[in-house]
């Protein structure tokens, strides 16, 4: 299956869907800046370590969870003043999720990849806001959404005159509270843009716990080295030291102790994929 060989520019020697996979990977949200600073600090060791370009993620607002009382932020102009201050001690791009159309132009200051999560990839006006940024656009597919339609989300982007998108894959929705990952769904999806699997949220299981959502992190890494056998071009892991005690989908969360050894065994995958991404019995 041919893939789409546009490749998304993050930053000057940054390039998601070229031959060196791009790591997305910090805590969920924004909780201080000494987790994340803690949290990115060594993921960017680790991420240098096995061969990844690295972008670090926290969301400033979580806009979507399943109860009105559990956490959402510490504010929006702290948060983005905590991943300012990170990826200037870091040297390191960033990426952070919008809900809202007129939160674009805003957070496109301070970051350099602007996220859709999946519930809004159908929302034309935040595509396309995010497109008029001129920063890079990466959307979660819908877990309604067929892979060949997500096609229309990235020309939506594309439309604004900005080619730096790509697709993230986390998993179909399937009955209620649980997720299942169609790795065909990758190569399809990758005909259209890059594409990025989402580890730690295709293992989610979302509501059902009491107003909060469950997760199976004992599946990620099956789950990731499935993905990483089909070549894609990167990999979304939230991670924290204590995720039990984390403020967002812990359940869901790789250990931060553990991450060295998952990135190398990713890395791994990864590369033996791509040695075969071409192979086809057609």
């Amino acid at each position: 299956m041919k893939r789409h060989t546009q490749p998304m520019q993050i930053r000057e020697g940054i390039v998601l869907g070229s031959d060196k996979p791009v790591l997305f990977s910090g805590p969920c949200a924004v909780e201080s800046y000494d987790i994340c600073i803690e949290i990115g600090t060594k993921v960017k060791e680790w991420a240098a370590e096995h061969g990844f370009s690295y972008v670090f993620k926290a969301s400033f607002d979580k806009a979507n969870r399943t109860s009105s009382g559990s956490f959402r932020s510490i504010g929006m102009d702290k948060s983005l003043e905590v991943l300012q201050r990170v990826g200037k001690a870091l040297e390191v791009p960033l990426v952070t999720d919008i809900h809202e159309s007129y939160q674009a132009a805003e957070v496109a200051e301070v970051v350099d990849v602007l996220q859709i999560p999946a519930f809004l990839c159908r929302q034309t006006d935040l595509l396309l806001a995010a497109g008029n940024t001129g920063k890079a656009v990466k959307i979660k597919r819908g877990q309604f959404m067929a892979p060949e339609d997500m096609q229309y989300a990235v020309t939506k982007v594309r439309s604004t005159g900005n080619e730096n998108v790509c697709l993230t894959e986390r998993g179909f929705a399937l009955g209620y509270h649980n997720l299942v990952v169609d790795m065909r769904g990758l190569p399809i999806m990758r005909q259209f843009a890059p594409v990025v699997f989402d580890i730690t949220h295709s293992v989610q299981q979302p509501g059902g716990q009491g107003g909060t959502s469950g997760g199976q992190r004992e599946f990620a890494p099956i789950l990731a080295r499935a993905a990483a056998a089909t070549g894609i071009d990167g990999f979304f892991i939230e991670t924290h030291p204590e995720p039990t005690k984390a403020l967002s989908d812990g359940p869901n969360l790789i250990p931060l102790h553990r991450m060295g050894d998952f990135l190398g065994m990713l890395k791994e995958a990864w590369t033996l994929g791509r040695k075969y991404e071409d192979f086809n019995v057609l």
